[in-house]
């Protein structure tokens, strides 16, 4: 619909709305229908939520106007790639952010008690003396608000297939079985296993995490049959019987290299298994934590598609990606799978990490120690036990505070910095290093 056929836009001065709120994956035929009426001048509105459209009527219905405009918005178009594909388009259409009010719980009336993290953004196509940050009860006049609605230059976060940083490894995703679950098997099955199959068998059976068992601490175990002599695996029937389903399931796909790896159900369909031990970050975690729980992982631990690794044993690159500094930028980069954290490679590969001296990594290197000693004095909790608000331990808590004071003066932030303040100064450094 022409907003214009509504009323004509001489007639206005403000606009004020609240959008409907609905994801990208959760789309019916015809929103997608309106979204690419709305975004008719932006090919990559794919992966927009629907709430998006509002934004890019409105930037055209106040062309050469002075209208002002504010949305009620899922707290998602700030963040993750939305912020690339959104922002960048409506800033490059001459649009500025008067104010915003940074995330909030939407408490509903309504008897389901659903919780919406929302922000609210006021824009127009005039450049205002005065712009303001709302979070809570706090007002801040700033000089600029960016897409993730910061205090920091119109910077946009590309996807990058290896680090910003010269000398880090790089991050991976971990293998994807693709195989109905079939390659996989719980406690229970893998214990009737020791007593059923053979020596050979058992020991081609190894722990499997994807990033819930990480955190939940749950023990799952799959079949890793890579560069494994058929004579070996093919003499069991329990073993052909899975393999048989897995190959049935692959030729069914629609997607074609799934089809052509029903060849060899044995395997994962993609393989990204490192050779050393490795640091493991979840794909998903609960946005409670303050931090994302990560650690170490023998490489006899497959890794799931769900958690994401670095074959590294660094102590001091575990000590950063752990510390409140990182965690702050995560906040603000990563996507979000409902309101949880949605880690991927980007929020790590547009991390920037200062130049070190060995005297720097091995001083964050021993409180990053700290911090997996103080884990180890709860051998029966699960890393959900020790990372809960509500549970972490004193002496974890400790550690933690004391790896945040040496990482935040790494980069020369106070020990009281706030997130907001944090963000800022990172996103100043990754422009300045991107370009």
């Amino acid at each position: 619909m022409d907003w214009e056929q509504i009323v004509p836009k001489s007639e206005l001065n403000y606009i004020m709305g609240n959008p409907p709120f609905v994801g990208h994956q959760w789309r019916t035929e015809k929103q997608q229908e309106d979204l690419e009426i709305a975004f008719y001048d932006l090919n990559k509105h794919g992966k927009l939520d629907y709430v998006c459209g509002w934004y890019n009527k409105a930037v055209d219905y106040i062309s050469d106007t002075n209208i002002e405009v504010a949305f009620v918005s899922t707290n998602s178009i700030c963040q993750g790639e939305s912020v690339g594909i959104l922002w960048k388009h409506l800033f490059d259409k001459g649009i500025f952010i008067h104010f915003a009010y940074r995330t909030f719980i939407w408490n509903s009336d309504a008897l389901d008690k659903a919780h919406v993290h929302c922000v609210i953004v006021g824009f127009s196509k005039k450049n205002p003396l005065k712009k303001y940050l709302f979070s809570q009860n706090k007002r801040e006049q700033v000089k600029n608000i960016n897409g993730y609605l910061i205090e920091a230059d119109n910077v946009f976060i590309e996807a990058r297939g290896k680090s910003i940083n010269k000398n880090v490894p790089k991050m991976s995703k971990g293998s994807q079985p693709t195989d109905g679950g079939y390659l996989l098997l719980s406690e229970d099955e893998f214990k009737t296993l020791l007593q059923t199959e053979s020596k050979e068998i058992v020991d081609c059976i190894h722990p499997f995490m994807m990033g819930e068992d990480f955190i939940k601490g749950k023990n799952r175990y799959c079949f890793w049959f890579k560069d494994i002599s058929p004579s070996i695996f093919s003499k069991s029937l329990f073993v052909k019987e899975r393999l048989e389903k897995i190959a049935e399931l692959r030729k069914k796909s629609p997607t074609k290299s799934v089809q052509e790896q029903a060849d060899t159900p044995y395997l994962f369909t993609q393989i990204r298994q490192p050779n050393t031990d490795y640091l493991a970050i979840p794909r998903v975690s609960s946005e409670r934590r303050k931090y994302i729980p990560m650690g170490f992982l023998s490489k006899n631990i497959i890794a799931g598609d769900k958690l994401q690794y670095i074959a590294s044993d660094s102590k001091w690159l575990f000590g950063i990606l752990i510390s409140s500094v990182h965690n702050a930028w995560m906040r603000i980069v990563a996507g979000r799978l409902k309101s949880d954290y949605s880690y991927s490679p980007a929020v790590y590969n547009n991390f920037v990490i200062p130049e070190l001296t060995d005297q720097q990594k091995e001083q964050i290197s021993k409180t990053a120690q700290a911090i997996l000693d103080a884990r180890a004095l709860y051998p029966d909790s699960s890393l959900a036990d020790l990372y809960d608000p509500l549970t972490m331990p004193p002496e974890l808590l400790k550690a933690h505070k004391a790896n945040d004071k040496a990482v935040l003066a790494l980069y020369g932030f106070k020990p009281d910095a706030t997130e907001e303040e944090i963000v800022s100064r990172l996103m100043q450094m990754y422009a300045e290093k991107a370009s």
